[in-house]
């Protein structure tokens, strides 16, 4: 995690490479860790959007980096140069986490890394990447893809989900709440955590669930069931459930399951109550079915999560 290459040439979107900068350019006062060594990668001089930037090396550098952040392309219908393809490649190969933020996506399919994976883009240009690149699935409606050592995101602000993910996975929940509220953002927006919630839910004060997500958020300790959920909405439970899919991508009980996992993760973090403690704040009732789900979702047992969040 120690070493971040941001990956650039002519040709790339300022805002999203300046997202990455910010968050892991600087560590905010009072962070108790050793923070990102972050270096900027490519030609002698570049040119992103209207401004020319002087890189600290070559993308030959990018293969001795940890991490790897390729931020948007600006012309999909244009290839990304060979030469940055190659190297980003080359950095995988070697041991790298890569993520792209924004149509960066076209430079890792074009690598070659998405084949065989889920991914997505800015929602404009999902079509595109899919027509091009058959063998990814691209999957229009989420915050962001986290595939182990590959990384996407969507479009713009979504950049800021994906580099906040990172430090939470490298440094826990606590340093990126941290992080965001230095740079006066939520540390988590609703569906913003792509392997859990598949879309945003909507923030319209009038809409269907925005008073609903709060109140079960509030009762995760409590057995709430789709009947429970439609009572308190007023509608019934095929129109809940209609209303859950267009908001979230799922349906109401894999969206309560989500935010019942992530409380964990949090109680995991922060506190030394025993499996069965955390279960029981939950809902999840025991700790086996909390391993269960626990391990399922994050692929590591809540003992693991402790051990190395904590």
């Amino acid at each position: 995690m120690g070493t971040v290459a941001l990956a650039v040439t002519d040709g790339m979107l300022h805002f999203e490479l300046s997202v990455a900068h910010e968050v892991f350019g600087a560590a905010p006062a009072g962070v108790p860790v050793p923070w990102y060594d972050v270096a900027v990668c490519g030609p002698d001089a570049v040119r992103v959007g209207r401004f020319l930037l002087e890189p600290d090396g070559g993308l030959d550098r990018l293969r001795y980096a940890d991490t790897v952040i390729v931020p948007g392309w600006a012309d999909v219908d244009v290839d990304p140069p060979a030469g940055l393809v190659d190297a980003v490649r080359a950095a995988h190969e070697a041991g790298a986490r890569v993520a792209s933020l924004c149509t960066g996506a076209f430079v890792l399919a074009a690598a070659g890394l998405l084949d065989g994976k889920r991914a997505t883009t800015h929602w404009a240009h999902t079509e595109v990447l899919a027509e091009r690149y058959p063998k990814v699935t691209v999957d229009p409606d989420v915050l962001y893809v986290d595939n182990g050592s590959v990384l996407t995101s969507a479009g713009k602000a979504a950049a800021m989900d994906l580099c906040l993910h990172l430090v939470r996975l490298d440094h826990g929940s606590g340093i990126a709440n941290t992080v965001a509220r230095r740079l006066v953002v939520p540390p988590h927006r609703a569906g913003g955590q792509a392997q859990f919630v598949a879309a945003p839910v909507p923030a319209r004060d009038d809409h269907p669930l925005s008073a609903l997500l709060p109140w079960i958020v509030e009762r995760l300790d409590r057995p709430l069931t789709v009947e429970d959920l439609a009572r308190r909405a007023r509608m019934s439970s095929r129109h809940l459930g209609r209303h859950f899919r267009a908001a979230t991508g799922t349906t109401p009980l894999q969206w309560l399951l989500t935010q019942r996992i992530r409380r964990a993760q949090e109680l995991l973090e922060s506190t030394d109550d025993s499996i069965d403690a955390i279960a029981a704040a939950t809902g999840m009732g025991t700790a086996t079915t909390l391993r269960r789900h626990f391990n399922r979702t994050l692929g590591v047992p809540p003992d693991t999560y402790r051990r190395t969040f904590r």
